[in-house]
């Protein structure tokens, strides 16, 4: 029987589909804010809501409660600004500014992130004609990417006095808050505090995903989750509150049997040690499923190829991804499970995306981010 979640889902074609779980998505809002304790909870909504369409994400996080947001473009801004349009809510741009997005920031009421002095001074002289527009300010604290240090944040707060610019938020950015013993944690920490008291009555944003479980001193007045939001990272959670949100499914094209001694898959990396049923699925690199997916290859040495689900059965990927297709090993799974038509779960609740990221030598944000252009979207 279909699961009452696909029987929802208006498929067409048989290509790949990701479900986008509404529900879980405002679960793990709501749980990161408690987390965040006195702490207001924003949500990072770029690379087009991590993936999953930034319009769906921003509208279900709205809802859940949260008021600010985070982008990386200007453009992206846009897009979430129609999205919500004649709300409340704050949508920050993290990135990028010149011309142009100065421009989209003030007729899109976008908070820029002016990261160096040239961005400072080009915000200021863009609404030098106009009312002062608020804008954020980030301090470079040990992740050497981006941000002021202090004698550019000293210039820039001299350059916002003079009527250039309010300044709404000072933030910086962790670099390592998704190891709990790292030391650059607290030192970055007391350098963000340092740097926050030239601006002593604004409000602070250092904490990320991994910053919220760092605990109360990273949290300041607004933390800023990303990939926890979607259900990654689960392993910083102690308490295993965070649901998987996206669920990327394929379906079966075609089930045969191979003898033993024969090969699988581009390169006959794939060698048969015994007679081997075969489901070739309908999901490749194209897709944004990785080819270091791939079983048996020269870069698989400790972790082990990853699994897909068949109702409710684990299968593993066998021999290389190609750009289209995958193949499973089904051989153990019952026979009438897997036929012609099948969906699998490539992840989702049966097979976690963190784990499917380390399998595949990434992480749970890349294989997200990286869903190709022909993978359906359903929310649901």
């Amino acid at each position: 029987m279909m699961h009452p979640i696909l029987s929802a889902v208006p498929l067409s074609g048989r290509g790949p589909f990701v479900t986008i779980d509404g529900w879980a998505l405002k679960s793990n809002w709501r749980h990161l804010a408690n987390l965040a304790g006195g702490a207001r909870t924003g949500a990072a909504v770029k690379a087009d809501g991590y993936g999953l369409g930034a319009p769906l994400v921003a509208k279900a996080l709205f809802a859940a409660g949260c008021r600010e947001f985070f982008v990386a473009w200007a453009s992206e801004g846009v897009q979430v600004r129609e999205a919500l349009a004649n709300t409340n809510c704050r949508i920050f741009v993290l990135q990028g500014m010149d011309a142009e997005a100065a421009e989209l920031c003030r007729r899109f009421r976008l908070i820029p992130v002016l990261s160096t002095l040239d961005d400072v001074r080009l915000f200021a002289e863009a609404g030098a004609s106009a009312l002062p527009a608020p804008a954020a300010i980030q301090f470079e604290t040990g992740m050497n990417r981006l941000g002021l240090d202090e004698a550019d944040a000293r210039k820039a707060l001299a350059i916002a006095r003079q009527g250039g610019f309010d300044v709404a938020l000072v933030i910086s950015h962790l670099a390592s808050a998704d190891d709990p013993a790292s030391a650059q944690n607290e030192e970055q920490r007391q350098s963000f505090e340092r740097l926050a008291a030239l601006f002593p009555h604004t409000a602070r944003s250092l904490a990320n995903s991994g910053g919220v479980f760092l605990g109360t001193p990273f949290h300041f007045d607004l933390t800023r989750p990303g990939i926890a939001l979607y259900g990654g990272e689960t392993r910083l959670d102690p308490t295993g509150a965070l649901r998987p949100v996206a669920t990327l499914h394929a379906r079966v094209l075609q089930v045969h049997t191979a003898t033993r001694g024969e090969a699988a898959g581009y390169g006959a990396t794939a060698r048969l040690d015994r007679a081997t049923r075969i489901a070739t699925v309908g999901i490749g690199y194209a897709d944004g499923y990785p080819r270091t997916a791939s079983g048996v290859t020269p870069w698989r040495t400790e972790e082990p190829a990853p699994d897909m689900a068949i109702a409710g059965h684990r299968a593993p990927v066998l021999g290389r991804i190609s750009m289209d297709m995958t193949l499973l090993d089904v051989t153990d799974l019952p026979e009438d499970a897997v036929r012609p038509g099948e969906v699998a779960e490539v992840f989702g609740p049966t097979i976690p995306l963190d784990e499917v990221a380390r399998r595949c030598g990434t992480i749970s944000y890349e294989l997200l981010t990286q869903l190709g252009a022909r993978v359906q979207r359903f929310a649901v």
